[in-house]
């Protein structure tokens, strides 16, 4: 088993270190899917596909919420750039053997700005427009063994700018093996696996002259058809581990390895040390990364009854490009 979880070890962090170039840089849309969400999982870097044990594993890697004991909530909220701001929150709930299902749901908006165009380019006509993306998921997970649980995600996903929008469906699936040394995982996922999507709306709306060649007055209602563009697919493979567990003190380590098909392949490590299983203080850092960098946070829970609520904060340090503060909350109960 440790010859296994040695070898485990090597094929991840090998297969982060081959940095070939993606020839499909830049090729997918729906890019808010990408958006790391919940601020334990932005502290650790984003190496949460084996160590997600909450209601955020949903975003990670479904097969996660297995080790939700009850009932998990969590909610967070964060500033994007440019006026946008993005929200998550997800729920599982337990039902023992029977496995774990769960609902999430994550919304990116922004201000609405003045619509401009070649004749009015102040916006003095007084419309306004704006834009929102939106995901709804609904999972279920459940062990198949003592140490090998699986979980699946069907998500709607819907796109809207002004009056044109697109909407689809994709799947999640993720898979997290117990092997045992010291509570060593391995996690895989792959995510937003679906068809691609295509703006409709009425600004696409237009009168189509079928004599082009001849005088005529004689114009067809037509629409044009915009081009479809694909999800944001990723492939994600994770240890972590915890090489020193008691009461007192305990230390998480993390790391995975993302491949997407839009971009090059990175590396996320993350580390966690737990006080006295209230206070936890976080670090993480992403490799090969065209913008994030380094990432700190800090979390506390506080026992209210038969209710656990926590309270999590995450900074996120970028390159040319504003930091990035993550506020959430989690209850279990």
């Amino acid at each position: 088993m440790k010859r296994y979880a040695v070898l485990c070890a090597v094929v991840v962090l090998t297969a982060g270190l081959v940095h070939a170039q993606n020839p499909n840089l830049g090729t997918s849309g729906a890019q808010f899917l990408k958006i790391p969400v919940g601020p334990r999982a932005a502290a650790l870097g984003g190496a949460f596909t084996s160590s997600g044990d909450d209601a955020g594993a949903l975003f990670w890697n479904p097969a996660g919420s297995v080790g939700v004991k009850g009932s998990a909530l969590i909610a967070s909220h964060e500033e994007w750039w440019a006026g946008t701001r993005l929200n998550h929150a997800a729920f599982v709930q337990s039902f023992g053997e029977i496995g774990s299902f769960g609902l999430s749901f994550t919304s990116m908006s922004m201000d609405k700005l003045a619509v401009t165009t070649e004749e009015d380019p102040e916006g003095s006509s007084g419309l306004m427009f704006d834009a929102q993306d939106l995901m709804l998921g609904i999972t279920y997970a459940r062990d198949l063994t003592e140490d090998f649980s699986v979980g699946l995600t069907a998500k709607y996903i819907h796109q809207r700018i002004w009056n044109e929008s697109a909407s689809g469906i994709a799947v999640d699936v993720g898979t997290l093996y117990h092997i045992g040394y010291r509570d060593l995982k391995l996690g895989m996922s792959v995510t937003n696996f679906g068809g691609d999507l295509t703006f409709e709306g009425r600004d696409l709306l237009v009168d189509y002259d079928t004599r082009s060649t001849t005088a005529t007055e004689r114009l067809l209602p037509a629409q044009i058809q915009a081009e479809g563009y694909p999800l944001p697919l990723h492939f994600q493979v994770g240890l972590s581990m915890s090489p020193y567990i008691s009461d007192e003190f305990s230390v998480l380590l993390a790391a995975d390895v993302v491949h997407p098909n839009d971009n090059d392949e990175i590396v996320c490590a993350g580390i966690e040390a737990t006080v006295l299983q209230r206070l936890a203080l976080r670090g993480g850092y992403r490799f090969g990364d065209d913008t994030a960098r380094w990432s700190a946070g800090v979390g506390a829970s506080v026992p209210a009854g038969s209710l656990s609520i926590g309270f999590d904060y995450a900074y996120v340090a970028y390159d040319l490009l504003p930091s990035i503060h993550r506020f959430g909350i989690a209850v279990a109960f």
